[in-house]
């Protein structure tokens, strides 16, 4: 029997995919359990849909990433740190001071865990941060740290 699988189940397959099982292990176990559909062709039909929707979707988010790495790519974003007697700085600057930066200055919403930093910035000076905004899309934002 040929079944499409409506979840991830361990030692078939992925959720979506058409795996060819035995008739008793579909009707003990699939079938109860909700893991999978039989695969008719109506049922076969609406995965094909549901993949052509999917598919859109991550093609527009694609593009809306596209879209805000360009505007990101044209913004400086100031940022203070506390700094001492000759120069030295103390405390730094993390992912979450960034993004609060980026809400107050430019009015944008960006989610501090897709800031990648790899140490934070604990000197005043201009810094080039990327930001993964989509698996294929990575933007570079450029932050100017001033000793205050």
């Amino acid at each position: 029997m040929e079944i499409i699988l409506t979840q991830d189940v361990r030692s078939l397959g992925k959720k979506g995919e058409v795996v060819k099982v035995s008739d008793g292990y579909a009707r003990n176990f699939i079938l109860p359990k909700k893991l999978g559909v039989q695969a008719t062709k109506q049922n076969l039909y609406e995965l094909e849909q549901q993949k052509a929707a999917e598919a859109k979707r991550q093609k527009e988010l694609l593009e809306e990433a596209k879209d805000f790495a360009k505007k990101l790519g044209k913004i400086s974003i100031k940022v203070g740190i506390k700094a001492g007697e000759g120069g030295k700085t103390f405390g730094s600057i993390s992912t979450k001071e960034i993004a609060a930066a980026v809400k107050d200055q430019f009015n944008l919403d960006i989610d501090r865990k897709k800031i990648q930093l790899s140490d934070p910035i604990k000197n005043a000076g201009s810094y080039t941060v990327p930001v993964k905004l989509h698996p294929q899309v990575t933007a570079d934002m450029k932050v100017l740290v001033e000793a205050i």
